[in-house]
């Protein structure tokens, strides 16, 4: 369970903007901590759930301290196999959407720590969502990783430009694909 949020963590629990939380930071309304020498702020876990209480926000958004999970793919076995793997390993909560568009939706709603995006989508291909994405400042924390049967070298490489984390290959390996999530969201 996380014992240290930054202002964008924070954000993403309280659902309310990055800078919502830097004023009430900056404020003394949220109490936390500057990194010496930089201008980062960091907000413990008491102080937060605190600042939550005091402004009727929901606590639930602190979880259970599973990371969440969004698998973006039109093809329904996959989903249903990516969604079987990472529920069986319990460390994840997973949504999933067929649609680039769907992704669109849960992504605000669902906040997720992780999107396994599949690259052609029947709506919008992998470089619009990640270019989507990456221009939003409240989803700066979102990981993106492409799933998809995608060959040619300089498409993996402008996927990678355009904001993923990693590309892993369809028929993919479910040994390598849940390494490569914990490689990217850092977990043990």
């Amino acid at each position: 369970m996380k014992d240290l949020f930054t202002t964008g963590e924070a954000a993403e629990v309280c659902k309310v903007s990055q800078q919502t939380i830097i004023r009430c930071f900056d404020s003394g309304r949220l109490e936390g901590f500057r990194i010496p020498g930089s201008k980062f702020r960091r907000i413990p876990r008491l102080n937060l759930i605190r600042f939550m209480k005091a402004n009727h926000i929901p606590i639930d958004g602190l979880g259970s301290g599973k990371r969440k999970v969004l698998i973006v793919d039109d093809d329904e076995e996959i989903v249903e196999l990516l969604t079987d793997i990472l529920s069986r390993d319990g460390r994840f909560d997973i949504k999933a959407a067929l649609s680039g568009y769907d992704a669109g939706v849960l992504t605000q709603q669902f906040r997720p720590d992780l999107i396994l995006l599949d690259y052609m989508l029947p709506d919008v291909n992998g470089n619009i969502v990640c270019q989507t994405i990456r221009k939003n400042p409240e989803f700066e924390n979102i990981k993106i990783i492409i799933v998809s049967g995608v060959i040619k070298q300089d498409e993996i490489d402008q996927l990678l430009k355009s904001g993923a984390e990693d590309f892993i290959r369809k028929p993919f390996n479910i040994a390598e694909l849940t390494s490569k999530i914990t490689t990217v969201l850092q977990m043990q």
